[in-house]
């Protein structure tokens, strides 16, 4: 057996995430010590912000790669179904209900993934992890979730709510979050029973939106939305017919006149064969029966 090479062994003693990781996280994982500041989750990101040393960048580039390996064994039986939206949704919102609702329509026949960050992220994982759960017991968990609408100023508390409103399901429906230490400063949601974080959050981008083979729901977000839309359009673009995944946009009015992405999109893809899978509602129950 070959001995891994020195500065390898150093990589690994001064990361907080694992180089050699082949598997995905659970929240638990992540969020392993109170306070926030001493979990796993915080460490990793202040790492990645203070040490650009060589050892430091080989061992995020080996981190993501287990990363990436694990999550493809994870994808390969399932049928995955993207949700997008604003981070910025407030627990206890019209929006917020609205992601959750979408997530536990979906989540009966399809995998729901998401950015794994909070805002309608949150919402969609949360909505598909009680999948199996009567929808009174959804509206219970965002009654819970109300009284700490965002993670400003604790994570402490918005991470403790959710734990509260996970204990209200025995078993969760299998869920995915894709977030990144890019953005360190949001915290990865507890609702996907499973989490792919990486540290370069290019790859990350690419990654999400390529699983999701059963297509994408984008709702209303802002400008990481829209580079979504348009990111997943140009897969589309130059798609075959037989490889095109469906597109559906949440919020006529939002899509046309407050961020104009939908005139853009449908130009884009006429005479294309994304033209007939591109799809406009103003329900999260219209979207999801596009699905069925």
């Amino acid at each position: 057996m070959r001995s891994i090479p020195e500065r390898i062994v150093v990589v690994r003693d001064t990361s907080p995430a694992d180089p050699g990781r082949d598997g995905l996280y659970e929240p638990e994982e992540l969020y392993d010590t109170v306070p926030y500041a001493d979990a796993l989750d915080a460490r990793a990101y202040a790492w990645s912000l203070e040490d650009h040393s060589p050892e430091a960048l080989t061992c995020r580039a080996l981190h993501d790669e287990g990363i990436d390996q694990a999550l493809g064994r994870w994808c390969t039986p399932r049928d995955l179904v993207g949700v997008m939206g604003g981070h910025g949704v407030l627990r206890g919102s019209r929006e917020y209900a609205d992601a959750a609702r979408l997530g536990h329509l979906l989540g009966p026949t399809l995998t729901v993934a998401t950015g794994g960050g909070p805002g309608a992220m949150e919402a969609a994982n949360l909505g598909a992890s009680f999948a199996r759960a009567d929808g009174a017991v959804l509206e219970e968990a965002l009654a819970v979730l109300a009284d700490v609408p965002t993670f400003k100023p604790s994570v402490d508390a918005w991470v403790g709510r959710a734990q509260e409103a996970r204990r209200l399901i025995a078993e969760p429906s299998p869920t995915l979050g894709v977030p990144t230490w890019h953005y360190g400063h949001e915290p990865s949601n507890v609702f996907a029973t499973v989490i792919a974080k990486y540290y370069r959050n290019a790859q990350r981008e690419a990654i999400l939106l390529q699983i999701c083979d059963a297509g994408i729901v984008f709702l209303p977000g802002a400008a990481g939305t829209v580079q979504e839309i348009f990111q997943d359009a140009c897969e589309n673009y130059y798609a075959d017919d037989g490889k095109v995944a469906p597109m559906v946009l949440v919020g006529r009015r939002y899509w046309t006149e407050t961020l104009p992405a939908w005139p853009l999109l449908t130009s884009l893809a006429r005479g294309r064969a994304m033209e007939g899978h591109l799809h406009l509602v103003d329900s999260v129950e219209e979207a999801a029966a596009l699905f069925e």
